[in-house]
C-alpha cells in the first residue's frame, strides 16, 4: 500500500454535525443498506442514522461497540450485562450471545470486529485501569470462544488489516497500540506486540476505537485529547484530525465515501463527519 505523508482532508468545513443530544455515543458502524449505527452508552441504547433522520432502539444495559454481519444484524458488547448480544433490525428483537469466558462472566466487553472468516473478537477492559487484567477473546465461528491475549491495561478498540491477516488492539491506559498476525482458521494472535506509542492525557483516556483506511493509514480515535490520530504503516501519528470535542470514542468509515470519516463524540455527544479523500476497508464475513 502506499503511504500518504498526510490525509487529505477538505479545507472547506471539513466537520459536520449529523446529530446531536446523544447520551455517550460509541461504535458507529455502517450495514449493507447503507445506515449508520451507533450506541448510547449511557442511554442505553442503539441508534440509526438513516436518510438524514436518527432513530432509537432502546436494548438496556450498557452496550458499547458495534460489528454488523453480512446478514444485516448488529452485534454489539455490552459492558453493563457482560454479554455479546445480537440486534434483528427487522424484527428489533435482541439475544444474547455469550455471557461468560471460562465459566466466568465476560469482564464488561467493549469493543468488537468480524475477521475475514467470521470470527468475532471483541475485548474485555473491565477495571484494568490499574492493573493488566484486562482480556481479549475470539468467539470462533462454529460458537466456541476462548481468550487470546491476556495481562493488558484496559484493552479497548481494535482493527484489522484489509487482508485480514494482521489485528491492531489499544491498550488505552498505556497510550499504545499492539500489533499481530491474526490466524483466522485457528483463532490466534501470532507475534502480537507493541507497534505505535500514541500520546493520551494523564489519567482517563488514551486510544479507543479505530478504524484501517485504504491509504494504509490506521485512524484513531484518542479520548480526551479531542483528536483523531492517524497512524503510518511504520507505527508514526503522521497527522492530528480535529474532532471540536474533547472525547472522541471511535471511528468509521462510510463505504460508499458520502460521509468520509464518522466519529462518535462523547463530551458534546455528537455523532460527526469529517470530510476526508480515503475510504475505509471492507472484511466479509
Amino acid at each position: 500500500m502506499n503511504t500518504l505523508s498526510k490525509p487529505a482532508i477538505s479545507t472547506k468545513d471539513p466537520l459536520t454535525t449529523l446529530a446531536t443530544g446523544l447520551n455517550f455515543p460509541e461504535g458507529p458502524a455502517f450495514a449493507a443498506d447503507g445506515s449508520l449505527w451507533a450506541v448510547e452508552l449511557k442511554g442505553e441504547s442503539l441508534v440509526q442514522y438513516k436518510n438524514g433522520k436518527l432513530k432509537r432502539f432502546r436494548v438496556g444495559g450498557g452496550p458499547n461497540g458495534i460489528a454488523i454481519d453480512k446478514q444485516g444484524a448488529v452485534w454489539f458488547c455490552d459492558s453493563a450485562q457482560r454479554s455479546i448480544r445480537r440486534f434483528d433490525p427487522v424484527t428489533e428483537k435482541v439475544e444474547t450471545i455469550l455471557d461468560n469466558i471460562d465459566g466466568e462472566p465476560l469482564n464488561k466487553p467493549n469493543d468488537l470486529a468480524f475477521d475475514s472468516a467470521g470470527n468475532l473478537v471483541f475485548t474485555c477492559p473491565g477495571e484494568s485501569r490499574q492493573e493488566p487484567t484486562g482480556y481479549a477473546v475470539v468467539r470462533m465461528h462454529d460458537g466456541s470462544a476462548k481468550k487470546f491475549t491476556t495481562e493488558k491495561y484496559f484493552p479497548n478498540g481494535l482493527a484489522f488489516s484489509a487482508d485480514g491477516k494482521t489485528l491492531v488492539l489499544a491498550e488505552t491506559y498505556k497510550h499504545r497500540l499492539w500489533k499481530g498476525n491474526w490466524n483466522a482458521a485457528t483463532g490466534e494472535w501470532i507475534d502480537a506486540a507493541v507497534w505505535a506509542t500514541v500520546e493520551g492525557p494523564q489519567g482517563p483516556g488514551g486510544p479507543d476505537g479505530m478504524a484501517f483506511g485504504e491509504d494504509g493509514n490506521l485512524y484513531v480515535a484518542v479520548y480526551g485529547t479531542g483528536y483523531i490520530h492517524v497512524v503510518s504503516p511504520e507505527g508514526k501519528v503522521i497527522q492530528k484530525i480535529d474532532t471540536a470535542g474533547q472525547n472522541p470514542t471511535n471511528c468509521a468509515f462510510d463505504p460508499t465515501g458520502k460521509l468520509g470519516l464518522v466519529v462518535t463524540e462523547a463530551e458534546k455527544g455528537q455523532l460527526k463527519t469529517v470530510a476526508i479523500n480515503t475510504k475505509g476497508i471492507t472484511l466479509f464475513n
